[in-house]
């Protein structure tokens, strides 16, 4: 228990951080997207249990406020979070460039897999795709700034929380 609210504490704050990032961006028509920050860390280095209820649970606390199906959020976070878990091995995934990469790679896969589950309700689709595209370049961008920082909270948080990273669940 202590682990996933270690883990779980830094990510309500990201969400936090994010929603309001959001709210002054709106005057400017962004909309950030960094859905893979909320999965990179927990599928990268804990185990799967404890790294997918996480997940999860951060799919459930976006839902909360998004305006669509509730449990989309949480699915594609699930889905993303077992992905990243069946690949680690094959990736430097203690070093923060491969993290931060692959949280840019997954960011554009949960964005498009998004967009795309979103806009067929939409009376006009083509007409917003060039707002997607300037989100997902503006998304993309506060990934590389902020991933950094975030996984150092994390980890951070692990250690305050007195939880190895490896420790059998």
């Amino acid at each position: 228990m202590r682990r996933f609210l270690a883990l779980f504490l830094p990510l309500l704050i990201l969400w936090a951080l994010v929603s309001q990032a959001n709210h002054v961006l709106a005057q400017f028509h962004v909309y950030l997207v960094l859905g893979a920050l909320f999965v990179v860390y927990t599928a990268l280095t804990m185990p799967l249990r404890v790294g997918l209820l996480t997940s999860f649970a951060a799919g459930l606390l976006h839902d909360s406020q998004a305006s669509v199906a509730f449990g989309l959020h949480a699915v594609l976070f699930g889905l993303t979070h077992a992905l990243l878990f069946n690949i680690r091995d094959r990736v430097p995934r203690d070093e923060t460039v491969a993290r931060v990469v692959i949280a840019l790679l997954s960011n554009l896969a949960f964005f498009l897999v998004f967009s795309f589950t979103q806009i067929g309700g939409l009376p006009s689709p083509g007409e917003v795709w060039p707002r997607l595209i300037w989100d997902l370049l503006w998304s993309q961008l506060a990934i590389t700034l902020v991933a950094p920082w975030f996984f150092a909270l994390q980890s951070r948080s692990l250690v305050v929380a007195r939880v190895a990273r490896d420790e059998p669940v």
